[in-house]
């Protein structure tokens, strides 16, 4: 399958919370496919179908001795306890800060046959389980940062070589105003 290009920071399909499957075809089968290898290429741990420009509740992992796809995925902390550990993603390239998720996580979904799934694992695949939930709901990691480590972030973020900037073109409409104020 054809490795796609990944989403970055700022793009807005990284911010719109993904709509459920509801079909379980051959165009399913050909995006976990996608997902994987883009996943794999780019030497990542997670890869949620936002991260390709597509708008399904789709992602892949291959972390913590584990590997897989879930459909429509949800989890459940398992227990308080949590962890708080370095965390990085594909669409916000080289950067990494400390992010605390739940420990432990089971998560239930589909795979891309429409058969029911349960995962849960090492800490690491919590982790990821979690990121990559957040990614379908229109959540970036950053998101979950406490207020000082989200500001120096986001200040790492605009001066990364990656980001195209903060200030969105804005574009003059070309009809006529007739005295009416912009």
């Amino acid at each position: 399958m054809p490795v796609q290009p990944v989403r970055l920071f700022g793009d807005p399909v990284l911010r719109t919370p993904a709509a459920a499957v509801t079909t379980f075809d051959a165009e399913l089968r050909r995006l976990v496919a996608d997902l994987t290898d883009t996943m794999h290429e780019e030497r990542g741990v997670g890869l949620a179908a936002p991260q390709l420009g597509v708008g399904l509740r789709v992602f892949t992992y291959d972390c913590g001795g584990f590997a897989g796809h879930l459909v429509n995925p949800t989890f459940e902390p398992v227990g308080d306890e949590e962890q708080f550990g370095p965390e990085g993603c594909l669409s916000i390239p080289a950067l990494s800060w400390d992010c605390r998720r739940h420990l432990t996580v089971v998560a239930r979904g589909f795979d891309m046959y429409g058969e029911p799934v349960t995962v849960e694992g090492s800490e690491m695949l919590a982790r990821c389980i979690q990121h990559e939930v957040d990614h379908l709901d229109g959540v970036l990691f950053v998101d979950r940062l406490d207020p000082e480590t989200r500001k120096a972030a986001m200040a790492e973020i605009r001066s990364a070589p990656w980001f195209a900037g903060s200030a969105p073109l804005v574009k003059v409409s070309p009809h006529p105003l007739f005295g009416k104020a912009r």
